[in-house]
């Protein structure tokens, strides 16, 4: 079945992960990655598929509404995938009005121009969808409570065989919102708007809400691919308080696997939450990858642990957050692939043998990729 599919950020980190999935899985869908090329976006990371007849980029923000809506006419889309959003915390705090008008206004832009393009068709909205990628972020914060006499990490059955966690207690499907946080805010906001849109004019819908996820082609002010490249440079590793916070950690490849299972064969108008049965504490988790980039460097053990240096911690800084995906897991038979120590090292691999890749990221050359087809870059 011939398909026409918009995603949204797919320069982006876990977007280029799914632009590359579907292209290559799905060669009879033409997959069109529309993306603005914000500091985040980055069209090197698609290199491996440019050339394929079934992909096409366009450049575009997701708040011009009429231009989406020209999109939508001019290339018959019948599914979106949502993932464009700006996503850092700490830019957040420091720029809120900048996620508000992104992450809801433009949310709300693509809503509506699927809503009037598909409303116009004979067929209205048989075979079409709208799923929207969302954070686990939005249900707040979990405390480390435990079982009475038991230390965590300990296991539970509550979402998984053998699950690692530090609390007993999960982020469900059905948790209530309770964002603590600019960034998350603005994605309860837009969660809300793509449910009321299925709610009130019967579009087809799904929401999904992740947790962390790690991973080749992510921009570096995230943990993971900041601290590896840190640690490859000897520089120090700024660790928010007492490093004592935890995150559940999902590798992006399986997120990926995940979102296609969704889109395909989820019900619409559902919820689904993605998780990686994996929690670490912040200083763990840098424990984890300083002794694997100091093992694959060479270096001996311990080398690095010098670089880990405290600082004052972010505001509104979440205790822990745990997904529960049991949901996906029974429904749609998806699970992660990857042991977080396997996923970590192939991470790191992935860092250290592409440094050209990281160097020109943290230098700003990236932004020039593409600078003489998109001037405006």
């Amino acid at each position: 079945m011939k398909r026409n599919i918009v995603i949204t950020g797919g320069a982006g980190f876990i977007g280029s992960h799914v632009v590359r999935l579907f292209v290559n899985k799905y060669p009879e869908y033409n997959i069109i990655n529309l993306d603005k090329l914000t500091y985040a976006g980055n069209l090197a990371n698609l290199k491996d598929v440019e050339d394929k007849p079934n992909y096409k980029f366009v450049k575009m923000d997701i708040c011009d509404f009429d231009a989406f809506y020209q999109l939508m006419q001019d290339e018959k889309i019948d599914g979106i995938i949502h993932l464009a959003a700006e996503s850092h915390v700490d830019r957040s705090i420091k720029d809120p009005f900048t996620f508000a008008k992104t992450n809801v206004m433009g949310t709300l832009a693509l809503l509506q121009a699927a809503k009037l393009y598909w409303e116009s068709l004979p067929d209205k909205y048989e075979g079409k969808r709208f799923y929207h990628i969302s954070t686990d972020e939005v249900y707040g914060t979990l405390s480390m409570n435990h079982p009475e006499g038991v230390e965590p990490p300990f296991k539970t059955v509550a979402s998984s065989e053998g699950h690692k966690a530090y609390g007993d207690n999960f982020f469900y499907e059905t948790t209530k919102y309770d964002p603590h946080s600019p960034y998350s805010a603005s994605k309860a906001s837009s969660d809300h708007f793509v449910r009321a849109y299925h709610d009130t004019y019967g579009m087809p819908t799904i929401v999904t809400n992740c947790s962390n996820n790690y991973g080749p082609y992510q921009f570096p002010e995230k943990l993971i691919p900041l601290f590896i490249n840190n640690i490859r440079n000897r520089k120090p590793l700024p660790v928010y308080g007492k490093g004592e916070n935890v995150r559940d950690w999902l590798f992006v490849e399986d997120h990926a696997r995940a979102i296609d299972i969704i889109f395909h064969e989820g019900q619409v108008a559902e919820t689904y939450n993605i998780g990686g049965f994996n929690e670490w504490k912040n200083i763990d988790l840098i424990k984890v990858m300083i002794k694997t980039v100091d093992k694959i460097l060479g270096n001996p053990e311990g080398h690095s642990l010098d670089l880990i240096t405290y600082v004052t911690d972010r505001l509104g800084h979440d205790a822990r957050y745990a997904i529960d995906s049991t949901k996906l897991q029974k429904e749609l038979g998806w699970e992660p692939s990857l042991q977080f120590e396997e996923g970590i090292e192939k991470t790191v691999r992935w860092y250290l043998d592409n440094q050209e890749w990281m160097d020109n990221v943290t230098s700003g050359d990236y932004l020039k990729y593409y600078e003489d087809m998109y001037k405006t870059i």
